[in-house]
């Protein structure tokens, strides 16, 4: 007899521009990232809160402009020379913020990257002036940055990513149960997705399909 097993395979995200679902409230920052070639100073930072679409949107700009992409956790050990020679994205860059290493990194990524006439884009959850830098010069080079904010999304771009984390995770469920998990859920991206990843979990432990029925007790877990 053949043994299913429940295996905890890590998603694969679908990342093409297909993928990413224009909305309302994504509308300035995709079309900030479609414009990316009128950006004042050429540098943009996109802000939005956790799983809002931020590093789809780094990525299809990457995608249009060839950028090298780079944590900011990672900045301070990076060749940052080498790193400037074309565009650069930046994810979660108010993460350097009280690290003086990161802060310096950011500081000479910023100048050698608009020096050699590249562009240069930032991923955040929260806008500059909000960074709490440490370094004056960082700080008012930040927040002289234009900003594009991802707002937080309506029913139909919850329903729209339900689908699409349901589909990345090769997870086949009822049309219906995705306005019954909308009309319930957390409002957020980030909520939607880790309700899937519970959804998935407690579908693979119980050998149960993912339905209405194990979707209420998950909610009701909390």
């Amino acid at each position: 007899m053949a043994v299913q097993l429940a295996l905890d395979l890590p998603p694969r995200a679908a990342m093409g521009r297909a993928d990413f679902f224009p909305a309302p409230s994504n509308a300035l920052a995709l079309a900030q990232i479609d414009g990316w070639r009128d950006w004042p100073q050429r540098k943009l930072v996109l802000t939005g809160p956790p799983g809002s679409g931020k590093t789809h949107l780094a990525a299809l700009w990457a995608a249009q402009t060839g950028a090298e992409t780079v944590p900011a956790e990672e900045l301070a050990l990076a060749d940052l020379p080498a790193l400037a020679t074309g565009a650069v994205a930046v994810e979660n860059a108010e993460r350097v913020a009280g690290y003086d290493a990161g802060e310096r990194a950011l500081f000479h990524l910023h100048n050698l990257v608009l020096a050699q006439g590249g562009p240069l884009l930032l991923t955040s959850a929260r806008a500059p002036s909000r960074w709490s830098l440490r370094l004056p010069d960082l700080a008012s080079r930040m927040q002289a940055t234009a900003t594009a904010a991802i707002d937080p999304p309506d029913d139909a771009l919850l329903a729209a990513v339900l689908v699409k984390l349901f589909a990345d995770r090769q997870v086949q469920v009822p049309p219906a149960l995705i306005p019954w998990l909308v009309a319930r859920m957390d409002r957020s991206l980030a909520a939607a997705r880790d309700l899937v990843a519970r959804l998935d979990a407690a579908a693979l432990a119980q050998g149960r399909p993912v339905g209405r029925s194990l979707a209420a007790a998950v909610l009701a877990a909390g």
